[in-house]
């Protein structure tokens, strides 16, 4: 592991080394900027291609299948050919899926397109954190590179839905995939200049039997988790996780056993290393479900219209680019350890307020408590996982924490979304004279519900919609609580784990401020 000791500073990165950082903005915001458009696409492309309802559902998940599955090996893909290379060569193939996509004349057509955006997309994410680990080896500039990265995906999230309106309300739906191309031409032209090239010269070569188990151990368990999310406890969805957890256990033993292993396991021996995987695993989970709880709470209980809901989410991601702005300013005065504690901390009394909502104010104010306090650990935590991995391993850890993320997503919504339909059941108290079927139908979801009262007598139809809002919102209030329980929980795992601890393994005397993360050194120090 790589130590930087005070005696010999790390190089201080110049400014070819943030202009490069610029560059690797790109992707990043282009990723993020994508996943929001295409929600406001699908209409007008599924009224344009004839999808079905089933063909929309591939069409959205198939780019977070494609992403997932691969993101493990492009990460130690990375590590072997080269980040650059690795970086340039999904750049190129972002951009010519891009274009397949935005021409697509059929849903089948639209859909490979899809996978191929997933297949590159996993290029890009592990390869812009393995260089920025490159070439920012001094600390302090490593967690304001970081920063720079997380503010930039965030940035993205916000401005999609402003820049997917004025696309769809002027063009056709297929610029919302060609708004990447300019993105990836700018990057292919750059790259080459700007960015240094690396890899782990001891690589050995690429394990194909390991790329296929990872394949299928990671698509099952993303696709099972996304289907019990939706269409709840069924048996094919069930079999396709456990197929994929036991096709999990295989590859484990295989990388034990091999010299130049897909997934180096030797990686989770640094605690540190651990808890930062943890802490965004565990931060996905919880604003997954959350966020979903949420979004249904503004549109089913509270009426508003998509647009109407969108804008009240706003808030949260704004918080979000603001904490990953105050989260190095806190690390110049605090230890890392503390300043993620603090963070889960406020994020947890802000589901607190949520499990107090009974209107939309406390609720907003409720997700822009925690998603600041979420996103306050953010880079921290991305900083201390690169660090703590070896420079060879840079891209492997990256791809890591990306796919703990898409695992975080599927496990919240599946979750916390399957304890919010319990409770809501559980609490649910139809009115007398319901028909059966009717019945039935409320009992499945509060969207189920206001659809059906649509059909019945406004007076029964008024009393059903009470109950289903008031179940509803007892089941937000008890993903909120269990949500707040493990915010607290990792908050004082993480201080404990993490106090006195430095990003590459070793441990600071103790009658000093231990040498963080990025950004995270105290202030004079470097």
């Amino acid at each position: 592991m790589e130590t930087i000791s005070a005696s010999r500073p790390a190089p201080r990165a110049g400014r070819r080394e943030w202009i490069g950082l610029a560059v690797l903005a790109l992707p990043t915001l282009l990723l993020s900027l994508d996943i929001s458009v295409l929600y406001l696409a699908l209409p007008h492309l599924s009224a344009d291609l004839g999808a079905g309802g089933t063909e929309q559902l591939w069409i959205l998940d198939v780019y977070s299948f494609a992403l997932a599955g691969f993101l493990v090996t492009m990460g130690t893909l990375g590590d072997r050919i080269g980040r650059r290379r690795l970086l340039l060569a999904g750049a190129a193939g972002f951009g010519l899926a891009s274009v397949l996509a935005a021409y697509a004349t059929s849903p089948a057509m639209l859909i490979a397109a899809r996978v191929l955006l997933g297949v590159a997309g996993a290029t890009l994410m592990p390869s812009t954190m393995a260089l920025i680990r490159t070439m920012f080896q001094d600390p302090r500039q490593m967690g304001q590179a970081v920063g720079v990265w997380f503010s930039c995906f965030l940035g993205g999230m916000t401005l999609g839905p402003l820049v997917g309106g004025l696309l769809l309300e002027h063009f056709w739906w297929g610029s919302a995939f060609l708004l990447g191309v300019p993105f990836m031409v700018v990057l292919l032209v750059a790259g080459p200049i700007l960015l240094p090239e690396h890899r782990d010269p001891a690589a050995g070569r690429l394990d194909p039997a390991s790329v296929a188990l990872s394949l299928g151990a990671i698509l099952p368990v993303v696709y099972g988790l996304k289907e019990l999310a939706r269409n709840g406890l069924h048996a094919v969805p069930v079999l396709a996780v456990v197929a994929g957890a036991a096709v999990a256990v295989v590859f484990v033993r295989r990388q034990r056993r091999l010299t130049s292993p897909l997934l180096d396991l030797r990686l989770f021996r640094n605690p540190v290393f651990t808890m930062a995987l943890a802490v965004g695993l565990l931060g996905g989970i919880v604003m997954a479900g959350i966020s979903l709880m949420s979004t249904l709470y503004l549109q089913t209980v509270a009426g508003l219209s998509p647009m109407g809901a969108g804008l009240w989410l706003a808030p949260q991601n704004v918080a979000m680019v603001a904490a990953t702005v105050v989260a190095p300013v806190l690390a110049r005065r605090l230890p890392p350890a503390y300043v993620i504690a603090l963070g889960l901390a406020i994020a947890a009394v802000g589901l607190l307020v949520h499990t107090q909502v009974a209107g939309v104010g406390l609720l907003v104010i409720g997700l822009v408590l925690a998603s600041f306090g979420v996103a306050l650990p953010m880079s921290l935590t991305m900083s201390l996982l690169l660090r703590s991995a070896p420079p060879e391993r840079a891209g492997s850890a990256a791809s890591l924490s990306e796919t703990g993320g898409e695992f975080g997503v599927a496990v919240g919504v599946a979750a916390m979304g399957s304890l919010g339909a319990l409770v809501y059941r559980s609490h649910l108290a139809l009115p007398a004279g319901l028909p059966a079927q009717t019945a039935e139908a409320v009992k499945g979801g509060v969207a189920a519900a206001v659809a059906s009262a649509r059909e019945l007598p406004a007076a029964l139809g008024a009393d059903v919609l009470d109950a289903a809002r008031a179940a509803f919102t007892s089941g937000l209030h008890v993903v909120a609580a269990v949500g707040a329980v493990i915010f607290m929980g990792t908050a004082v795992l993480a201080a404990v784990v993490l106090r006195g601890r430095t990003g590459d393994g070793g441990t600071a005397p103790a009658a000093q401020a231990p040498i963080q993360d990025p950004a995270l050194e105290p202030a004079g120090v470097g």
